[in-house]
């Protein structure tokens, strides 16, 4: 299992399922920021880089660290609450046949994330937090909230 996804909130979202991640074999893709360090500092951690909006550098380099962790790591699935650094992580598992689960976060209720929009025609299975976000995809299926 691979977890692409930003620090701080997105991170703090898929902490709240430990009860089902800690039973396997996982990879987390994040910022080495010092929130991130501090919950990930007995897992298996690879840091991205940053910034990843509309950053075509970190984008490359980003898709580059993808490509690698996936063909070293070999993940059963790709799982992520967002942000930009999910992108090329998600485009490649689809390439490689890996699937991948995408959570909307929480806090937009009303509009669309770009990561979610760009993460929907790659992903899987897409699950939303509120009942408000199923219309915003095709095919979402509520959760609930994580936080």
């Amino acid at each position: 299992m691979v977890f692409p996804l930003s620090s701080g909130g997105h991170l703090a979202q898929i902490m709240t399922l430990r009860p089902w991640w800690n039973r396997f074999d996982r990879l987390w893709v994040t910022f080495d920021t010092p929130d991130a360090v501090s919950l990930l500092e007995h897992e298996r951690a690879v840091w991205c880089y940053r910034p990843t909006t509309r950053h075509l550098g970190n984008l490359i380099r980003n898709t580059w660290l993808a490509w690698r962790a996936l063909w070293a790591f070999k993940p059963d699935v790709v799982v992520s609450t967002g942000a930009a650094v999910a992108f090329p992580f998600f485009v490649l598992a689809k390439l490689m046949r890996i699937p991948t689960v995408y959570i909307e976060v929480y806090d937009r209720i009303s509009t669309r994330t770009l990561t979610g929009r760009l993460c929907r025609p790659f992903t899987d299975l897409f699950m939303v937090q509120w009942p408000e976000q199923v219309p915003l995809y095709r095919d979402a299926v509520l959760i609930g909230p994580l936080l």
